[in-house]
């Protein structure tokens, strides 16, 4: 059915804007939807009728006309356990939505289901979304990178496997952050120095430990003093447990995570072994485990980071040419633990 006149009083339509251009309803949704094919005259008629009748396009009909649904998805491919205990997550979440709100889009978020994880793929693919963001410390990330060359996708953490065609991703440097973060405690003059490390199937983890390993070898100290743990509290207390009967002597610990730092120093606290005095603790992550506990830590400003993914996410969506790798800063945070 077309568009019909505004009865007096109504709001305008297309069919009111239309006539007061002297154009057509069709020239009218050409120009609210941007296209080319518009003489610059038309262009100029339909934008003043707009103007002068205060027009406000319908989204919904703007939305069929360009095929938009306006709206993006951050998917979690986690466990829902993981998801809510993991404040890097709200972090990031929260950085994107504020930054979305401004944009005219609307960002849902999507938790990857546990028991039927295709179902999420599904969704993102059957044009329900512009396009998507993919957030996740853990490897399931991968399957994802199969979705990019059908839906514009951006990643939280590169995917470890190789790619094909190459993803686009916003994270932090976490050899560097690794390595900065080990260097505090190398200038500080300890000498007998381990890490607990992320799980070795996430990128983080991986790429931590390898700026620990370059911070320590740059020093001619030995590394050999190396623990994994899951990025949780608990794991950390664990992995600083047998550090200490691996090497009494150990004098200073990074951990890949402030949820694990904390754990590491609930363990030293409950064994009277002080702080920074006996054994000094630096981190990654600036959140609420940090401050509590006054990690020395580095900031990796996930705020901005999901601010950062959603702004390039909507490039790709527009069509922009944007890097494959776009890197946030990382800061150090000094503070009582070393």
């Amino acid at each position: 059915m077309g568009t019909q006149p505004a009865p007096d009083g109504a709001p305008p339509n297309l069919f009111t804007v239309a006539a007061m251009a002297g154009v057509s309803k069709s020239t009218v949704s050409r120009v609210i939807t941007g296209s080319p094919h518009v003489t610059k005259e038309s262009a100029e008629a339909v934008k003043a009728a707009i103007a002068k009748l205060n027009y406000v396009p319908n989204r919904a009909a703007r939305s069929l006309v360009q095929r938009k649904t306006h709206m993006i998805a951050m998917v979690i491919p986690e466990r829902t356990a993981e998801f809510f205990a993991d404040p890097y997550f709200a972090e990031v979440i929260q950085g994107a939505a504020l930054h979305a709100s401004s944009t005219g889009y609307t960002l849902t978020l999507l938790i990857e289901s546990e028991v039927n994880p295709e179902q999420s793929r599904q969704f993102l693919t059957g044009g329900n979304v512009d396009g998507a963001l993919v957030l996740s410390h853990h490897t399931g990330t991968q399957s994802y990178a199969e979705v990019s060359p059908t839906l514009p996708i951006v990643f939280g953490v590169r995917p470890l496997q190789p790619t094909s065609p190459a993803v686009h991703v916003v994270d932090v440097d976490n050899v560097e952050v690794g390595y900065r973060a080990t260097q505090v405690l190398i200038e500080s003059g300890r000498r007998r120095i381990g890490t607990i490390a992320g799980p070795l199937d996430t990128a983080a983890g991986i790429d931590r430990l390898e700026g620990f390993h370059r911070a320590v070898a740059e020093a001619g100290i030995a590394s050999d003093l190396v623990e994994q743990g899951d990025f949780t509290p608990p794991s950390g207390a664990a992995a600083m447990h047998r550090l200490l009967k691996r090497d009494p002597t150990l004098d200073a610990v990074f951990a890949a995570s402030a949820q694990m730092g904390s754990g590491a120093l609930t363990y030293l606290r409950e064994r009277g072994i002080p702080v920074p005095q006996a054994v000094a603790v630096t981190s990654a992550d600036d959140n609420f485990f940090a401050a509590s506990e006054s990690l020395t830590t580095m900031d990796l400003h996930t705020a901005e980071k999901g601010a950062v993914m959603v702004e390039t996410l909507l490039a790709l969506v527009q069509g922009r040419e944007v890097p494959l790798i776009t890197t946030i800063h990382s800061d150090l945070v000094k503070r009582s633990s070393a």
